[in-house]
């Protein structure tokens, strides 16, 4: 038997033994993906600099993979469909637990360690507090969502207001810019948007943030990172986790990503640093 014949019965008995092999070592593709809490369109357009980067210091082609609703990025890191993932906090306990804890946070930027949410009203509405909101009709984000809709949710039962009782009706407008259109809509009295979105609306001038103001801001909170799925090679982790470190938007060339992401500089993270979120979210009764 030839070497060649060798080396590539040798491939297939490995392969039968250990099953597919991760898709980055089959295709040499990086598959990134992030849970959908704004437009496509807009999740895109931040991600297209960021994965020029991340090809640039992995030497993998980089697959950005949108998908429909954040249930289905935790079963992509779960089924090793998905390499790397940004997450809300709360979508990465639920892809810890789904993983039995083989999902790992490596990255978040600075500001998540101190996340707020911003409840909204119209401009126009009388509302000078939280208690005001009652019986009015009130839109949160996805369901899923850290800062769209868990934390907002502990923080109002914090405050004796419980949505599905004190609130006249609760909607889910499936992502924080839409939250800020239903409300401008005049389809729910209030709402509740991560900061950092409502930022980068009232920054673009965006016409839907005219509309409504700012009623109030919960207490800080960790929330975003950068997660990776089970068994990814830890030298690949490596690298991914040292590219975001390194990431500087004083650099003229990573400025734009750095933008695009809202981050002044991207720092590790651990497991831990979510168990108030985990907490949360048993609290509420969406964890058992």
């Amino acid at each position: 038997m030839t070497f060649s014949r060798r080396a590539t019965l040798a491939a297939l008995l490995a392969t039968a033994a250990f099953g597919t092999l991760p898709a980055h070592a089959q295709t040499g593709t990086l598959r990134v993906s992030a849970i959908p809490d704004e437009a496509p369109t807009e999740l895109q357009r931040k991600f297209a600099p960021l994965g020029e980067y991340l090809k640039q210091q992995t030497g993998m082609n980089v697959q950005f993979t949108p998908v429909t609703d954040y249930a289905a990025v935790v079963e992509g890191l779960a089924t090793n469909k998905i390499d790397l993932a940004w997450l809300g906090g709360f979508t990465y306990v639920q892809a810890k637990i789904r993983t039995n804890g083989g999902a790992k946070p490596i990255v978040q930027r600075a500001e998540d360690e101190v996340f707020t949410s911003k409840f909204i009203v119209p401009a126009d509405s009388t509302a000078k507090t939280l208690a005001d909101l009652k019986g009015k009709t009130f839109a949160f984000g996805a369901p899923s969502s850290t800062s769209g809709s868990l934390m907002p949710r502990f923080f109002l039962l914090k405050d004796g207001i419980n949505p599905e009782k004190d609130f006249k009706t609760v909607a889910y407008s499936g992502a924080h810019d839409a939250t800020v259109a239903f409300v401008a809509a005049g389809r729910a009295e209030a709402g509740v948007l991560n900061a950092s979105v409502w930022d980068k609306l009232v920054e673009a001038k965006n016409p839907n943030a005219a509309k409504v103001r700012v009623l109030a801001t919960t207490p800080p909170y960790f929330d975003y990172n950068w997660t990776v799925r089970p068994g990814l090679d830890p030298a690949l982790t490596k690298k991914l986790t040292d590219a975001f470190l390194q990431l500087d938007p004083a650099k003229p060339e990573q400025k734009e990503i750095m933008q695009l992401q809202r981050a002044s500089k991207f720092v590790p993270t651990q497991s831990s640093n979510y168990d108030g979120i985990e907490a949360a979210g048993k609290s509420a009764g969406l964890i058992k």
